[in-house]
């Protein structure tokens, strides 16, 4: 007959007190670990630790990093944290020059700044200056220039700011490789139409077209002087339709 150890509840006593501290005491170092845990991010919260160190701007070209960083109110002084990334952006982007900027933390001291700035699309000349002007149609007055060096077209007798937005609004939309193109623009308005235009282009030829959709109309371009022989002389009418009158035949 099998006999059962019997264990006395003496015996059992200590044991069960020696799971209960050691309970306990894993107990306390977990709310210990929590609680310096939480010290330690309140105190690199307020710390210099916790500061930006560097600001990253990229994508510019017509303002400076200083300008930038001056505009956002980010300093070395600014809690990486507390910065707030939508309120930046739109700050940034009343900027007439900036398009879009996006703001990113890059832990754990550095932000980045990207910008997207208007292009520039052309030039316009107050008296013996030049200053680029950008497809939102403003004319960075702070960037003088004596001449152009033929990177965008100049944008002549535009007297109207209304005409002006329109005309530089399609020239964002055109692809450089045309824009690149065209010597000068200048505004024709008649009675019947206030959008006439007319362009000097560099391989010689005439353009007569409106600001309505230039752009799209403007497309057609190379494909028509492709046909053409380079040493004919005339004006490629883009308006309604598109084609090609020679200055032979108007002599004729």
């Amino acid at each position: 007959m099998n006999k059962k150890k019997v264990v006395s509840i003496e015996d059992r006593i200590p044991k069960l007190k020696q799971a209960r501290k050691k309970k306990a005491n894993r107990r306390l170092i977990f709310y210990l670990s929590i609680f310096f845990i939480l010290i330690s991010i309140i105190v690199y919260l307020q710390s210099p630790l916790s500061h930006i160190k560097t600001i990253h701007v990229t994508g510019n070209s017509f303002l400076e990093d200083e300008e930038i960083m001056e505009q956002s109110g980010l300093t070395t002084n600014t809690n990486i944290w507390t910065i707030n990334k939508s309120e930046i952006t739109a700050t940034l982007t009343d900027n007439p020059v900036i398009e879009s900027a996006e703001v990113k933390r890059n832990l754990p001291w550095t932000v980045d700044i990207q910008l997207k700035e208007y292009e520039r699309v052309g030039y316009v000349k107050e008296e013996n200056n030049y200053y680029p002007i950008l497809g939102n149609g403003t004319t960075l007055q702070e960037i003088e220039q004596d001449n152009i060096n033929g990177d965008a077209p100049l944008i002549v007798d535009f007297t109207e700011e209304e005409y002006l937005h329109r005309m530089t609004g399609e020239l964002q939309e055109l692809p450089d490789t045309i824009l690149n193109l065209i010597s000068e623009i200048h505004w024709k308005p008649t009675d019947d139409n206030q959008n006439e235009i007319l362009l000097y282009m560099n391989d010689g030829f005439l353009v007569s077209g409106t600001i309505r959709d230039f752009a799209d109309k403007m497309q057609v371009y190379p494909s028509i002087v492709s046909q053409l022989d380079p040493e004919s002389e005339g004006i490629i009418h883009i308006g309604v339709g598109a084609y090609f009158e020679s200055f032979d035949d108007e002599d004729e």
